[in-house]
């Protein structure tokens, strides 16, 4: 993507709308996110491909035409993979102490890596271990965990990991410089689903850039069994504009509406969901056709709300339980339409007996 550098929202063919503007006027474009993230009004009057189709008489209709609200193309081999990322744990190199105590080694790398945010659309991250989000990492409350930090970006990273722990140990003042290393070592408490980023100023630019993961402590007695999945709630400022132009789980927009989640009948699921999307306020998980327990935190294992929708603001996380009681596909997505329209939209393929 090209544009000319006095004016951001100014290209070669005129002023170019921002996506709220172009979301107003009816112009989302999954168009527009294939060629680099800056919506435009198509030259077929603004409509998307399923808009046009549904004005039609015998247009698309029920699955097709939801379906036709999405991306074009594959990522390309060998990069991030929603869905591998989505249910692998790193749970460290594990040792016991002198005095019993468990612990978990684990190695973080900060870095700067162009990474695929949809089907040929490039955005310049600063990752951890070179993926956004980082790593899960996971381990059981009153572990030891140890994380050798390494910054190998061009600027000063910190990671500051939520949860109980020495001040030294925090990432808000030990800043590490460029080529520079840190340890942080410490036990893990309160079991919950807890989460890490950067903490440097300007915290925006850091968090957006991707420095952000997963921090999953269990509970010592575990959890009881399930499926399990991890989804980070984000979204990228593709043209800088100070909003963002693509949102997804798992950074990828609409990748798990391309390539469903698969689940069986009957199932039991569990969806640790973190919300890291930075210029908004709040995001949002809506689940069709179902509703599911939330534990806030992940913090009690007794209370939790039973619903079909949670906001969270940034920084907020909720361990998510359910079934499903028929088969089919369901969808799941933020309940912002603006933010499902431009990626936030993954799909359950749920398998088993048909139904009746």
């Amino acid at each position: 993507m090209t544009m000319d550098a006095r004016n951001p929202n100014q290209d070669a063919k005129g002023p170019r709308l921002t996506r709220r503007q172009a979301l107003q006027l009816g112009a989302v474009g999954t168009a527009g996110l294939a060629v680099g993230g800056a919506l435009s009004l198509s030259d077929r009057g603004g409509l998307t491909t399923a808009e046009q189709a549904s004005t039609r008489p015998g247009g698309l209709q029920g699955h097709a035409l939801h379906d036709a609200m999405t991306t074009v193309g594959e990522l390309r081999p060998g990069g991030f993979d929603p869905l591998a990322y989505i249910s692998h744990f790193e749970t460290g190199r594990i040792s016991r102490l002198a005095s019993g105590q468990i612990m978990r080694e684990y190695d973080l790398l900060a870095m700067e890596k162009e990474i695929e945010v949809a089907p040929g659309v490039f955005f310049p991250a600063w990752t951890y271990n070179g993926q956004v989000p980082g790593p899960t990492i996971r381990c059981t409350e009153g572990d030891r965990v140890r994380v050798n930090f390494v910054n190998a970006g061009s600027h000063g990273h910190t990671i500051h990991f939520h949860g109980i722990h020495a001040a030294n140990m925090d990432g808000a003042f030990e800043v590490v410089a460029p080529g520079g290393a840190f340890t942080y070592e410490f036990d893990a408490e309160p079991f919950g689903l807890q989460l890490y980023h950067c903490h440097v100023p300007p915290f925006k630019k850091h968090i957006h850039k991707g420095l952000y993961g997963v921090f999953l402590i269990d509970p010592k007695q575990g959890r009881p069994a399930a499926r399990e999945l991890v989804m980070v709630m984000n979204g990228f400022d593709t043209n800088f504009d100070g909003e963002n132009e693509i949102y997804a789980v798992n950074t990828v927009g609409f990748h798990y509406q391309r390539h469903p989640i698969r689940l069986q009948l009957g199932e039991q699921v569990r969806v640790y969901l973190v919300n890291l999307t930075e210029f908004d306020l709040i995001n949002s998980f809506h689940l069709h056709g179902n509703f599911f327990r939330c534990y806030r935190y992940g913090t009690d294992l007794e209370r939790f709300d039973y619903t079909d929708t949670v906001m969270f603001c940034q920084g907020e996380r909720g361990v998510l339980e359910f079934s499903f009681k028929h088969s089919g596909k369901f969808v799941f997505h933020a309940h912002q339409s603006e933010f499902a329209e431009l990626g936030w939209t993954g799909i359950f393929e749920v398998g088993g007996a048909a139904d009746g």
